[in-house]
C-alpha cells in the first residue's frame, strides 16, 4: 500500500524541471504561474506589512492609499496567476498559445502591482487615472497612461478568454 502511494507521489516529489512532468506539455507556461503566484502572494504579503506600519505611524492611521491597492492587488493577482497554472495544466491549445495566453496576462499583473507601489512609495496621488495623471513631480500624457490601461484589459481578458474555453473544450 505504501509503495503504491510513493509511487503516486513521486512525479510531485521530484525536485527541479522534472517536478512538472505531471504538467506536460505545458510546464513551462505552469512554471511561469506558479513563480508567479508565489512573487505575487509575498509581495501581498510584504505590503501587507509596509501598510500596517504605515498605518501605526499615521496620526491619522492611515496607509497610503496606492500601499493598500497595491497589498490587496498582488493578493488577488496571486490566486489570480494560481489560476491560470490550473487552467494551463489543462490547456488544449498548443504550447506557444498557452504560453501567451498564461504569461500575457500575467506580465500585466506584474506591471499594475509596480505601478501601485510607485504611486504608494511616492504617496503621490489617490486615483492614478485623475488629471493630470502624476507620477512623483512628473505629469504623463493621457495617452500613454490610457494606452496602457487599453493594453492591460485587451491582453488579461483575451489571455484568460483562451485559457477559460480550453477548460470548456477540454471539461465538456
Amino acid at each position: 500500500m505504501l509503495a503504491n502511494v510513493n509511487m503516486h507521489l513521486q512525479p510531485i516529489l521530484t525536485p527541479g524541471v522534472d517536478a512538472l512532468a505531471w504538467a506536460a506539455p505545458h510546464q513551462s507556461s505552469v512554471r511561469i504561474a506558479l513563480l508567479s503566484a508565489g512573487v505575487l502572494f509575498m509581495t501581498g504579503l510584504l505590503t501587507g506589512l509596509w501598510k500596517y506600519l504605515a498605518i501605526a505611524k499615521s496620526p491619522q492611521a492611515r496607509a497610503p492609499y496606492y500601499v493598500d491597492i497595491a497589498h490587496r492587488a498582488s493578493l488577488l493577482y496571486a490566486f489570480a496567476a494560481l489560476l491560470m497554472a490550473a487552467m494551463a495544466v489543462l490547456s488544449p491549445w498548443s504550447v506557444c498559445v498557452t504560453w501567451l495566453a498564461t504569461t500575457g496576462p500575467i506580465l500585466f499583473f506584474f506591471a499594475a502591482v509596480f505601478t501601485y507601489l510607485i504611486h504608494g512609495w511616492l504617496n503621490d496621488t489617490r486615483n492614478q487615472l485623475a488629471k493630470p495623471h502624476r507620477l512623483g513631480r512628473f505629469t504623463l500624457p493621457g495617452w500613454l497612461l490610457h494606452g496602457f490601461m487599453g493594453v492591460l484589459a485587451v491582453v488579461e481578458i483575451l489571455g484568460a478568454g483562451v485559457l477559460v474555453a480550453g477548460l470548456f473544450q477540454r471539461l465538456l
